[in-house]
């Protein structure tokens, strides 16, 4: 029988437990991206509460690639302190921290930005997004910028960093055939669709070395006509274990998709727990790759994340809105608490993060004041 709570590795990086804190937009960031101090609360606030691994939210590695209000940026050298800060408290409550790299591409922020669109060819909505295809000195921009970030993170003393290629944001929309109609050496064929993220990985390691822990985020699908399928997803993912990756986080959706569809579905209280989302998936990866997997969507039951590991699904399980009702969880779970997690999958913790105010479970304040 699986224990969460026993150590793991990443690479060189070395976890207290299996529990990861999935990538999650905090809408806290200042209206430069930097790093405010409720921000940092926040972080620390996950690793008192036991979360082995916190994966930050997206954060935009170029202008142009902003994908919304109170998003972290780590664009700029003019970032560090604060990250630095953000750092030391994670790892002054005992945590491990990673910085998610990303760009938004043909889902950007343009009014916020102020500077136009990018994505590996022309839309003009129907995939969501409107955008212009990308030139030579666009893939090299990005693909610098990405690298530079990466240096960043090292510098700020980070352990590790994760590169976003899920969800529908720019590197994911390279790896669609939906998407990505190119006729160049970034399209085509799947290894034509996987060139940019491949040259990402190899930039990002060439940044900042060898032994600096890299992850990537994959979807295991679009769950869209013509999208990235799992198929691709088990080509995809050899060519990082081949390219170095150290660790392969599996989610699946895009931004665009309708709420049954997306990463964060919308769901209602069931008798039965949830089936985690992506768990054929994960199982086909696990056969096929060698590879770390940490595993996001539907897990809900500490029993349920032990047969992950147990059936070889998974390496690690991560969570993302079972954290914004309980950042203490993995804690209750560890003191032999093993009720479910309290989120209801409502996704009424988008409203709090959309008004500024940061994660918060709605549900969770008004049972409060009720006394419940």
């Amino acid at each position: 029988m699986a224990e969460l709570f026993e150590p793991i590795r990443i690479g060189r990086l070395a976890l207290a437990n299996r529990l990861v804190r999935s990538a999650t937009w905090e809408g806290l960031a200042d209206p430069g991206g930097g790093v405010t101090p409720p921000l940092a609360a926040k972080m620390r606030e996950l690793a008192e509460g036991g979360v082995g691994l916190i994966v930050t939210g997206h954060a935009f590695i170029s202008p142009e690639g902003r994908a919304g209000p109170g998003q972290l940026g780590v664009a700029a050298d003019e970032a560090l302190p604060a990250l630095a800060g953000m750092v030391a408290e994670v790892h002054g409550a005992g945590g491990r921290i990673v910085l998610q790299l990303a760009h938004a591409g043909a889902h950007a922020d343009v009014k916020l930005s102020g500077r136009e669109a990018l994505g590996p060819s022309p839309l003009e909505g129907r995939w969501g997004g409107v955008c212009r295809e990308m030139r030579a000195h666009d893939l090299a921009a990005v693909t610098a910028a990405f690298a530079a970030a990466a240096q960043r993170a090292q510098a700020a003393g980070f352990d590790g960093v994760q590169v976003h290629a899920a969800h529908g944001y720019l590197l994911s929309q390279f790896l669609s055939p939906a998407v990505n109609r190119r006729t160049d050496g970034y399209g085509g064929d799947p290894a034509g669709r996987a060139r940019l993220l491949l040259e990402v990985v190899a930039a990002v390691r060439g940044a900042a070395g060898a032994d600096f822990p890299l992850l990537v985020k994959l979807n295991s699908e679009d769950l869209a006509p013509g999208g990235f399928s799992v198929e691709a997803m088990l080509e995809m993912a050899g060519m990082l274990a081949a390219a170095g990756v150290d660790a392969v986080e599996l989610s699946g959706g895009r931004v665009v998709n309708p709420p049954e569809a997306q990463a964060a579905r919308l769901a209602r209280p069931a008798a039965e727990p949830p089936e985690p989302y992506y768990r054929a998936a994960a199982r086909r990866f696990k056969l096929a790759v060698g590879l770390p997997l940490i595993l996001v969507g539907g897990i809900r039951e500490a029993e349920t994340a032990e047969a992950l590991v147990d059936e070889g699904a998974a390496d690690l399980l991560a969570m993302s809105r079972p954290l914004i009702r309980e950042p203490g969880l993995p804690r209750r779970w560890r003191s032999g608490d093993r009720r479910p997690a309290a989120c209801l999958s409502c996704n009424r913790c988008y409203v709090p993060i959309r008004a500024g105010l940061g994660p918060s479970c709605p549900v969770r304040e008004t049972s409060r004041r009720a006394g419940l």
